[in-house]
């Protein structure tokens, strides 16, 4: 798993790549608070090597909560920034900080 981040100097905003790799995988997408959770929104294209991938602009100076949905199973980034409890889910969720 990695985040990869790329800061535009001309607008307030963050190119995040988020990748993860399952090879056995069939389906993954990042879901978070910069796209409300909706996996349909963070759809991830599966690679040749077995990694899904995506690269989304966030909004700069922020931070987000985010999750990975394999195969309908959540997971976290081991790469994340920080890791913030849940109430709701119950559980840790990644976080981003642009």
């Amino acid at each position: 798993m990695a985040l990869k981040k790329q800061f535009i100097k001309t607008k307030p905003v963050c190119k995040v790549t988020f990748s993860i790799e399952a090879k056995e995988a069939t389906t993954a997408a990042v879901v978070g608070d910069f796209n409300n959770w909706n996996p349909a929104e963070g759809e991830l294209a599966k690679l040749k090597n077995g990694t899904f991938k995506a690269t989304f602009d966030l909004p700069a100076s922020n931070s987000y909560e985010f999750r990975y949905l394999v195969d309908g199973e959540f997971v976290n980034d081991d790469q994340a920034d920080a890791y913030k409890w849940n109430d709701f889910a119950a559980a840790e969720n990644s976080v981003v900080a642009v």
